[in-house]
């Protein structure tokens, strides 16, 4: 009998055991092994290459290379955001940390930027939709590798991170404070080490204690009544806020997952071991995933996003506000005066390529949503930009029907993909966690 290379036998042996776990009619054969009543070892490692496929994945040269773009080491290097100086300054960092984790930047003292946003939960938090001082119309994204992102939110409302950072802290649902309270907050609190980092705080004493354009009635009256010259000045401490928020996210990035090691062994052109080594199911789902299923048309690139806007036909929750996704973000982008070409940003308007070529006016845009990072992404259900799907499982089912969407045209089309060939995609997925 032919005796085969021991690490080839412990690789056949591992993934044969593998499949005895989940197979009834194999966990019977290994019965009978134990009791003596099976053929030699040789016998069983062939029958493990049968029945579960141990030999060495076979992939194309174009898939290898698909697949090598997709692995964290393809990450290239973060690029500096010159409308916010202060993008990679530490002290920024670390003061944006520190306001990050502050429930007191919330109107009610109870809400801050990780209440949504935890870090024992990819920096997001588990639900439907986001809770902040109400319930918001939305699910919390997880900020890893959030810096690379041109837009920003499920609808991209935002250009940058720093503009973002400042959208949740005057939101009614979120943390629903306004922006002179905020400004005199961070000038009471951390005046000294605002100072260090951003240059002197102007004199707020003629300035209403609670004012802002987008609080309530009488804050926006209040806000109303000061000069330009005090918008200006509580605007730039503002505006400074969110770029030391923006400064802490982007030193979150993703962490490497089985995935990653799998893809640099196969670069390699090596033998996997330990936990890099895929199942015969895992290994097809990564061949759907980069072929029939084309799942890496928008889920590509290292982060597994194309950043751009999709409507895949996702149904909208009965109980929510009306949602159109991008096509009512572009012009709330425009109007946005933190925006790139704001006169609060850093740097010149040759930044700001993305907004003033935005499609603003597309049939496409219709309930069009931020394609999401797919990293550790089996551990952050439910899925979709309010939560519709509450497992791997029925998301895959929702690209293989591909129903209708109830606004606009849907860009998905009806997968034939069997029971095993959907098990398989996320058998995959469950991959890209660490």
């Amino acid at each position: 009998m032919r005796r085969f290379p021991a690490q080839f036998q412990e690789k056949c042996v591992t993934v044969f055991r593998s499949e005895l776990r989940k197979n009834k009619s194999l966990e019977r054969f290994r019965v009978s092994v134990k009791n003596g009543n099976a053929p030699g070892i040789a016998l069983i490692l062939l029958l493990a290459v049968l029945v579960a496929g141990c030999e060495r994945p076979q992939f194309s040269e174009a898939e290898k290379r698909t697949i090598a773009s997709l692995a964290l080491n393809a990450l290239p290097p973060l690029k500096p955001d010159t409308t916010n100086r202060y993008a990679d300054d530490p002290g920024a960092a670390a003061l944006g940390a520190t306001l990050f984790f502050d429930f007191t930047l919330s109107r009610n003292g109870t809400v801050a930027c990780s209440t949504c946003h935890q870090i024992g939960q990819q920096f997001q938090d588990g639900l439907p939709q986001g809770v902040g001082v109400a319930r918001t119309n939305r699910r919390t994204q997880p900020l890893a590798g959030v810096a690379y992102s041109p837009w920003l939110f499920w609808d991209g409302r935002r250009d940058s991170l720093w503009a973002q950072a400042l959208v949740p802290l005057e939101n009614p649902l979120e943390q629903a404070g306004n922006r002179t309270a905020y400004a005199r907050y961070v000038k009471a609190r951390f005046g000294e080490r605002y100072e260090r980092i951003f240059g002197p705080l102007p004199d707020f004493s003629n300035v209403p204690a609670n004012a802002g354009p987008l609080g309530s009635a009488t804050e926006q009256s209040a806000w109303n009544g000061m000069s330009g010259a005090q918008h200006d000045d509580i605007n730039r401490v503002f505006a400074n806020i969110g770029k030391a928020l923006a400064a802490f996210q982007r030193s979150i990035n993703p962490k490497e997952a089985r995935f990653d090691r799998f893809a640099a062994v196969l670069a390699a052109g090596g033998e996997p071991q330990d936990d890099a080594v895929f199942s015969p199911e895992e290994i097809q789902g990564l061949k759907l995933f980069i072929g029939k299923a084309s799942c890496s048309t928008c889920h590509n690139g290292p982060l597994f996003t194309d950043h751009a806007f999709h409507n895949t036909g996702v149904p909208p929750v009965a109980d929510l506000p009306p949602d159109r996704g991008r096509v009512d973000a572009v012009a709330q982008v425009d109007a946005d005066p933190f925006n790139c070409l704001g006169a609060y940003r850093d740097g010149g308007p040759e930044a700001c390529g993305e907004l003033k070529f935005m499609v603003r006016d597309k049939p496409e845009l219709i309930r069009a949503y931020k394609t999401p990072s797919l990293r550790a992404v089996a551990g952050r259900p439910p899925y979709m930009h309010a939560g519709q799907f509450g497992s791997l499982e029925e998301v895959v089912a929702h690209y293989a029907k591909a129903p209708s969407s109830v606004e606009g045209v849907s860009e998905v089309h009806p997968l034939r993909l069997s029971e095993r060939e959907r098990a398989a995609l996320v058998a995959f997925l469950k991959t890209l966690s660490p």
